[in-house]
């Protein structure tokens, strides 16, 4: 079977490559549906074993989330929309599949709006409409321009530099504000962190089916592994202290900057990209960001604290 990319010769996306942005999509769907559910399971927990303070999830807590079937059902989905992704990152750069995340804030607030018996207000739609105009102008620009090529030992080290920098600052910060960080600092820990995981998983593709399969390839596994569950262990506790579609607009905006960051400045992948796409890219990627926070502050909310004894 041919692969997806002729990596010794970079080109811009091909409709073979481009199956990556609806398995992208779908992705994100299973993303937001997945954080739905965990949250219920989160809640219940909190509501029944929780101390009422901050400080993130005790080991008894974690423990009983296993025994939540909406918890349960939330993690399967999210396995789902991981497998997605990485589906997606065989077939195309990752500057092209990782802002489609932003979907799944879209899916996010219909569901909210669903379950809430509520319409979502008009800024809402406004913000929803920035969100995917943003977020397709600047995909649809990057199918166009960008190329990859193998990833070299001296990029990849500059990115597990990186990661090993951020997350010793992670873990020092967590270590300080632990029992007063809101679930702000936990959905930017875990954005930083899911930027990496996506980073690492294109990087590990990529030398693999380049041939590059060596120790630096094998320290790119383990770090993908410990930002995966470190990143995960944030999520939780935001969902602890935040609304899933706080947690979800702020994964979709930190993770896709860093990746993409990491994509272009580090891995190339727009290096033949022409000054006034670089501009359009800026300006997509505002609009989109914009459309985020906006969906985030005005989309219906409603407050669950279900009964402990309840099922789900």
């Amino acid at each position: 079977m041919p692969l997806p990319l002729d990596l010794a010769n970079p080109v811009s996306l091909t409709p073979h490559q481009a199956l990556g942005i609806p398995i992208a999509l779908l992705g994100a769907t299973f993303l937001s549906m997945g954080a739905h559910f965990q949250h219920r399971g989160v809640v219940k927990v909190e509501a029944s074993l929780g101390s009422g303070r901050k400080a993130g999830l005790a080991p008894r807590q974690l423990v009983a989330l296993l025994h939540r079937p909406s918890w349960v059902i939330g993690t399967i989905m999210l396995g789902l929309a991981i497998g997605l992704q990485l589906t997606s990152l065989v077939f195309a750069p990752l500057i092209v599949v990782q802002p489609l995340g932003a979907f799944a804030l879209v899916v996010t607030a219909l569901v909210q709006a669903r379950t809430s018996h509520l319409r979502l207000p008009r800024t809402a739609l406004v913000a929803v409409g920035m969100c995917v105009a943003g977020v397709g102008v600047f995909v649809t620009i990057a199918a166009f321009v960008a190329t990859e090529t193998a990833i070299l030992q001296p990029q990849l080290v500059v990115i597990l530099s990186i990661m090993g920098s951020v997350t010793l600052v992670l873990a020092a910060a967590f270590a300080l504000v632990r029992k007063r960080a809101t679930a702000v600092f936990y959905i930017l820990g875990a954005g930083v962190l899911y930027g990496f995981v996506a980073t690492l998983a294109k990087v590990v593709i990529n030398r693999v089916m380049t041939g590059n399969f060596e120790i630096l390839t094998i320290l790119a596994i383990v770090g993908l592994l410990a930002a995966v569950a470190l990143g995960a262990y944030f999520v939780q506790t935001a969902y602890s202290v935040g609304s899933p579609d706080l947690v979800i607009a702020g994964l979709t905006v930190v993770d896709p900057l860093v990746a993409v960051g990491i994509g272009i400045g580090v891995l190339g992948e727009a290096a033949e990209a022409p000054w006034f796409a670089v501009v359009l890219f800026v300006l997509a990627a505002a609009v989109a960001v914009y459309g985020v926070f906006q969906l985030a502050r005005h989309q219906p909310r409603i407050e669950r604290t279900p009964a402990p004894g309840r099922a789900g």
